[in-house]
């Protein structure tokens, strides 16, 4: 049975659902791989406006499934080195995805499940949910969710959290930013409904451009290199068939093509 659903609505809402809740959500090389093919299959779907990445039963993820990390401790460095590749994979398309993403969170998210809260650009979560970098209580390292993690809630709070595997609350979460909302348990697909609204309102082409640019000068210096690639891109951008419907719409003071008339 497949670990995760891949769902796409009318207003363009791809939904990736971990669907393992008697493991909670716990992944696998298998899992992984699905997640993956999914990822990309939302990539190439220009119908495809946000991305949600949510789990169904009580738990968000718990990481690392037991039986896979049973299997795991009998493979040589070699095939653990392939095995972190995927999940390596895995973390950096869903960062990468040119679509905005937002992680719903609705319960416990240890391990990598906060590695994929970390990938989204966005994270709401029920006041409910509870999280940790779990790794080291079994002798192992946060390793290939690290740049995402330590990104989303700086070095600081990386070295305690990832060194204790304490637990942390939702209220934690958010001071730190690893998710910016939180919110009474039965709102919580209120408040996701409205991050998506919102999102739907501005333009696709823009919104890609615009996660390219955070990537790409995220801790640079500001130099005379990154002062010419941000003008060339607005330039590129002021210069594309949306950037001109855009400001035509405001101007005309209507609604752009890219929104949907009701």
């Amino acid at each position: 049975m497949p670990g995760c659903q891949l769902n796409i609505d009318e207003r363009g809402v791809g939904s990736i659902v971990l669907d393992r809740p008697e493991q909670h959500n716990a992944f696998d090389d298998s899992l992984i791989g699905e997640m993956i093919e999914m990822i990309a299959q939302l990539a190439g779907d220009d119908s495809v406006r946000v991305v949600v990445l949510r789990a169904e039963g009580k738990s968000f993820s718990a990481g690392a499934d037991l039986n896979w990390m049973r299997r795991m401790a009998d493979y040589d460095e070699a095939q653990n080195l392939a095995d972190a590749m995927q999940l390596a994979e895995l973390m950096r398309s869903l960062n990468a995805l040119p679509k905005p993403t937002i992680a719903r969170v609705q319960g416990a998210a240890f391990g990598g499940g906060v590695g994929l809260i970390a990938c989204c650009d966005m994270a709401v979560a029920s006041e409910k949910a509870l999280f940790s970098l779990s790794e080291v209580k079994l002798g192992l390292i946060p390793a290939v969710i690290s740049p995402y993690v330590v990104k989303a809630i700086g070095e600081r709070a990386s070295r305690r959290y990832m060194l204790s595997a304490e637990r942390f609350d939702a209220g934690q979460a958010a001071r730190m930013g690893l998710v910016h909302e939180v919110v009474e348990h039965d709102r919580l697909e209120t408040c996701l409904d409205e991050m998506v609204t919102t999102l739907l309102e501005s333009g696709p082409a823009a919104q890609a451009a615009a996660k390219d640019l955070i990537l790409d000068i995220a801790g640079k210096p500001v130099d005379r290199a990154l002062i010419e690639n941000t003008a060339r891109r607005i330039a590129r951008v002021r210069a594309s068939d949306e950037g001109r419907e855009g400001l035509n719409a405001f101007l005309q003071k209507r609604k752009p093509d890219w929104v949907k008339q009701e």
